[in-house]
Formats: C-alpha cells, structure tokens, sequence
C-alpha cells in the first residue's frame, strides 16, 4: 500500500504528464490541420520541430517518457494508463496512434511542397 505522500506525488506526476500529452495533441493536430489546408507557415515547422524533439527524448529514454520513469518511483501497477490521465486502451497505442497521424501530415506536406 502506498503511503499518501505517494500517492499525491504520483497525482502530480500524472497531471503534469497529462497536460503535457494535451499539448502534444494541440501540437500534431494543429499540423495535421495546417497542411491539410495548405497553410504552411513557421508554426508548421516549429510543430515539426518540437514534435522531432520529444522523439528524440523518447530514443534516449528507450521509447519512456521520463515522467513514466518519475511515476515509477510512486507505484508499482503494470497498467498502461498508471502514470496518465487517460484510458487505458490510448496509454498503450498513444505512440503508434500519433505517430500515424505525424507520419500522415508529413507525407502530406511532403506532397504540398512538391505540388
């Protein structure tokens, strides 16, 4: 049984993670939006950017956020969703789901680009 330092901990861990997860949505979407609609502009590059970033944290961390790692320290549950806000089912395919959605408007700004 976790202590309710612990527990308060990794509710804190996992609303950071969650907050950050929105942001990363806003940010891939909003790509997704932008060359879908043709409206390519420096915030298409800095979504780019930020989103090649946070893929090169995940390498480094052997494909784990760093707060997985933190919550760790505060729980020891095996389920996908233990240190996020979100339903199971989206914790364990979060990766491959946005990668897709990354990859598609990439392809798709790849062929805006050429056109």
């Amino acid at each position: 049984m976790k202590n309710k330092s612990q527990i308060s901990k990794l509710w804190i861990v996992k609303l950071i993670h969650t907050a950050i997860w929105v942001f990363f949505n806003i940010v891939i979407f909003y790509l997704l939006y932008a060359v879908y609609s043709n409206k390519i502009d420096f915030r298409v590059w800095i979504c780019i950017g930020l989103v090649l970033l946070e893929s090169i944290v995940l390498l480094l961390f052997k494909m784990k956020c760093p707060l997985t790692l933190v919550a760790r320290r505060y729980s020891d549950s095996t389920r996908d969703n233990f240190d996020i806000f979100l339903p199971e089912w989206l914790a364990k395919y979060n990766k491959l789901i946005y990668s897709i959605i990354f990859l598609i408007s990439i392809a798709m700004l790849i062929y805006r680009l050429a056109a």
